[in-house]
């Protein structure tokens, strides 16, 4: 099936829900899932996605461990896609980025009511 492109711009936040974590291939031997593009190995990573008063959390997929992404941080997502599949009946939507990075701090960070 044909991925599809979600433009993350529309989004009004996107936090980490649940830190970044390999995803394992295969569970009886704990081997690794590895990126058939780059070698690297394919990590998972919750994500909080809100727009206006809703939200959601999905579980992206990323080639290469995100560094520095701790929960409870933003960040930034590049080329997210979402990939619906179905496989002996069950279904659902499989979500990819390139990158998950974390947001730069804004200038007034750390700077509480009254500073």
């Amino acid at each position: 099936m044909a991925s599809l492109p979600i433009d993350t711009a529309k989004f009004t936040g996107i936090i980490c829900a649940v830190p970044p974590a390999p995803r394992v291939a295969n569970r009886e031997t704990g081997q690794l899932r590895v990126d058939r593009e780059t070698g690297k190995t394919v990590y998972q990573v919750g994500l909080c996605l809100m727009a206006g008063a809703s939200a959601d959390v999905v579980t992206v997929s990323v080639a290469g461990e995100p560094a520095g992404v701790q929960l409870g941080m933003p960040v930034a997502v590049r080329d997210l896609v979402a990939t619906p599949w179905e496989n002996e009946g069950r279904h659902g939507i499989a979500f990819r980025a390139a990158e998950i990075r974390p947001l730069s701090a804004p200038a007034s960070a750390g700077k509480g009511a009254g500073q």
